[in-house]
């Protein structure tokens, strides 16, 4: 139960987290979860319209942990109101599900050319494949194939990470199919089975704000949340 002196913690975050914050955050530690749509960063704007107004209808002044990262500027402009919201500080879902932004970092300078695919993206149609396929209905064969010729070209590696190798089982036949259409431009595909760390400490925060560092934003009430807190 929440503390007389302490908000009452609400979450907030993308359906990619959903069973590994349920799994992790105690009983009782969290008052309510929403999870919103994987097909939402598609649009960021769309992103930044809905998380707001769930925000906006949580009536108690709570501590919001958003699980999210920057997501295409998803986040930008997004109001804390009357709450606090704990986000992590990160461009995107991968380094959240890889464990930490170092070991982003680490598979950015070891493979740059990398396009990652997850479970959530995946099951939002949100892969090579599959715009391909929306752009071959919508324009034809020969204009879908100039477009994703200019948005993959340059791309080299492949990437599924998945955090349980339940998650790696169950969608590599549907990463395998993206990588098979990936080999046009002769991108090798790779597995990573990722780390819970981040979202673990992502909680431990959440109930001892002092404990933040330089990998988590703390936004407070009245704030906003703006692109240059992600950059380091």
């Amino acid at each position: 139960m929440t503390s007389p002196d302490k908000p009452p913690i609400v979450v907030i975050a993308c359906q990619v987290f959903q069973s590994l914050l349920e799994a992790l955050i105690p009983d009782g530690v969290a008052e309510h979860f929403t999870f919103l749509d994987y097909g939402l960063h598609r649009v960021p704007k769309k992103l930044t319209w809905s998380l707001q107004d769930t925000i906006d209808e949580v009536e108690e002044p709570s501590l919001i942990i958003l699980g999210y990262g920057l997501c295409g500027n998803g986040l930008k402009g997004v109001k804390a109101n009357q709450h606090t919201l704990l986000i992590p500080r990160t461009d995107d879902c991968i380094a959240i599900l890889l464990g930490s932004y170092k070991k982003y970092i680490q598979e950015f300078e070891s493979s740059p050319g990398t396009y990652y695919l997850t479970k959530g993206w995946l099951e939002s149609g949100s892969n090579p494949y599959q715009e391909y396929m929306e752009y071959k209905e919508k324009y034809g064969e020969e204009d879908a194939t100039w477009i994703m010729d200019q948005q993959y070209q340059h791309y080299e590696r492949l990437v599924f990470v998945a955090h349980s190798v339940e998650d790696l089982e169950e969608y590599r036949p549907q990463a395998q199919e993206v990588a098979e259409y990936c080999k046009r431009w002769d991108m090798r595909y790779e597995e990573i089975l990722g780390s819970d760390i981040y979202v673990r400490r992502l909680i431990e925060i959440a109930t001892a704000l002092d404990k933040a560092d330089d990998e988590f934003l703390v936004i407070p009430p009245g704030g906003e949340i703006k692109q240059e807190m992600f950059l380091r």
